[in-house]
């Protein structure tokens, strides 16, 4: 195993710069193109809600997703957290990671399944917690998320023996 840098972080899985620009341009177009073709051609009044409001939450999601990508994901000897301090997981609790070609994964990361259910949390572009399960990828670097994926499997295996 590698040793950790002076803050105790083993691995770290950041926002690739071109994929968090394009993702953001994504969004951000989507809802202003929404908004626009509903107010130059206004549809029937329901449609005319419904997208404004759909323009409003891909604005929304957009922004959301620009500020949470700023963020970055550690892995220290005790826990999995974001570069704000959120604790994802504690290595005792994670079971196994999965990083297969067919698993139900983020783009460009992979899924940790834990012993008990956790609170549904979200960080968009860079990872989601629902149930028992925790992505880590979407506008990730792919070699960045792959050492932090066997990282934790080294770790899991150690832990069992």
């Amino acid at each position: 195993m590698f040793q950790s840098d002076e803050n105790g972080v083993y691995a770290t899985v950041q926002a690739s710069a071109l994929r968090r620009i394009f993702a953001f341009g994504v969004l951000l177009g989507l809802g202003g193109l929404v908004i626009y073709t509903a107010l130059v051609q206004p549809p029937a009044p329901v449609w005319l809600v419904f997208m404004l409001a759909f323009g409003g939450a891909m604005l929304w999601l957009a922004e959301t997703m620009r500020r949470c990508t700023l963020l970055s994901i550690e892995l220290t000897e005790t826990e999995l957290r974001a570069s704000n301090g959120f604790v994802l997981a504690r290595m005792d609790e994670i079971i196994a990671v999965d990083r297969g070609a067919f698993a139900f994964k983020p783009s460009n990361g992979f899924t940790l399944k834990l012993k008990e259910k956790k609170p549904r949390s979200w960080a968009p572009g860079l990872w989601w917690r629902y149930g028992r399960r925790i992505g880590v990828g979407g506008v990730t670097s792919a070699g960045q998320a792959k050492f932090m994926a066997e990282q934790i499997a080294l770790r899991i295996t150690a832990a069992r023996l």
